[in-house]
């Protein structure tokens, strides 16, 4: 077996920084002066609009020690993003990302393009002193990874991943029990996202099948999102074995991009460079077992991220098309009344949910959002960083260049955890 290497995942105490030293304008002098954190967001379309939800909604539902402004939202399409800022409510907008981030009064920016983007904002933005909150996957290798976690170190500045499943209470429910041997020792992790926005040969192709501009395609897309749940869930894995498929290898070239995933169809063809489905097998540091599946072929699934978790003492599963409950087996119920049963996660003891409405009353995707937000602005008050990271970043993307090389020479690779 080959060795990949991998960074550590605990945040290092030199970027815990107390209150006042934040690089750019110092935290101590935000809370005197009681003005709002200022945030700057890289991109309207999809992300933009699910991020820009969430700057707005969260100072109503959570009890944050400040206030949150929508400054500057910046695309390359004027007439776009002009729309965008009215629509979503930001005060102003720019074309040129640079001019956002090097606006002495932003505290926060927010990257939310396409993949091959990201490494050069980031960077940018922490070199100009300020937060960087980055959408998944952190970048499009793990170079650019690496390159933008030494950027955030360097600068001494707060820095937060849009892993936004790790928020929906029902996932953090699960993780507390895990944390408190629940589940007792873990066995499998087994998880499956899936898809079938591309499964026509007819749509056209978008950014997302382009590797140059995404950097793989369903692996990095939404594999990183069962990746990174059985990290946060389960652990660090030792060794992956994977394999990656392209089912279309040809599509119409794309015209106009809608704000989803969609997009018109233009004149020609072109070719289609990253994977349309991926599977691979994974071994956990603890012992546990895993196995993950994402495509976008799966004709019939929309959104359908699911998994399941088997212990020693109990087994729980999770369908976030079903986000508000999860499925739990206790093996220690009396002999005769065992089986799984449903709990609804929107009771004020479960994490986040109380924030929101009565019991019983469901929130959703959105809120997932809202919530990551929450985490990483309360993070940035105290000076630290919440999770997911960009330590999270680079541990998800060695893993991910791990599958793509394990596919391509068809062998087990071990991943080293020193």
């Amino acid at each position: 077996m080959s060795r990949v290497s991998t960074e550590k995942n605990a945040t290092p105490a030199r970027n815990r920084q107390p209150l006042g030293e934040h690089i750019g304008y110092p935290l101590y002098n935000l809370f005197m002066t009681k003005r709002p954190a200022r945030i700057g967001l890289i991109g309207y379309q999809f992300m933009g609009k699910a991020h820009s939800n969430a700057y707005r909604q969260v100072g109503r539902y959570f009890d944050l020690p400040l206030e949150v402004e929508l400054h500057t939202i910046c695309g390359r399409n004027e007439a776009g993003v002009a729309r965008a800022a009215q629509t979503l409510g930001w005060k102003h907008y720019k074309t040129d990302w640079r001019e956002v981030v090097n606006d002495p009064e932003i505290d926060i920016i927010d990257v939310s393009t396409p993949g091959d983007s990201h490494a050069e904002i980031a960077i940018a933005a922490a070199k100009a002193g300020k937060a960087v909150f980055c959408e998944k996957p952190l970048a499009n290798t793990l170079e650019e990874a690496k390159a933008m976690l030494a950027a955030v170190e360097e600068a001494g500045v707060n820095h937060a991943l849009f892993h936004n499943y790790r928020k929906a209470p029902a996932v953090a429910m699960i993780k507390r029990m895990i944390d408190e041997g629940q589940l007792g020792t873990l066995y499998h992790f087994r998880a499956v996202y899936l898809q079938d926005w591309i499964a026509n040969p007819e749509f056209p192709l978008v950014w997302r099948l382009q590797k140059e501009r995404a950097g793989s395609g369903t692996l990095g897309d939404i594999g990183s999102h069962i990746l990174d749940l059985g990290r946060f869930l389960v652990g660090e894995l030792t060794e992956v074995c994977g394999t990656t498929k392209t089912f279309i290898k040809q599509r119409p070239l794309a015209g106009e991009i809608g704000d989803s995933l969609d997009a018109k169809t233009a004149s020609g063809m072109g070719e289609v460079t990253v994977d349309d489905a991926t599977a691979f097998l994974a071994h956990f540091q603890n012992g546990a077992m895993g196995s993950f599946e994402a495509t976008r072929f799966a004709v019939g699934r929309k959104n359908h991220n699911r998994f399941e978790i088997n212990g020693s003492r109990g087994s729980v599963v999770f369908n976030m098309e079903r986000m508000n409950e999860f499925e739990y087996y206790n093996n220690e119920d009396p002999e005769g009344l065992r089986g799984f049963r449903l709990v609804q996660a929107t009771e004020g003891s479960h994490p986040y949910a109380g924030n929101y409405w009565p019991v019983g009353h469901i929130i959703g995707y959105e809120h997932t959002f809202i919530n990551l937000i929450y985490d990483a602005l309360l993070a940035w008050s105290k000076g630290e960083n919440t999770n997911a990271n960009f330590y999270d970043g680079v541990k998800n993307q060695t893993v991910l260049d791990a599958i793509e090389k394990s596919a391509v020479e068809r062998r087990w690779l071990t991943l080293d955890n020193d």
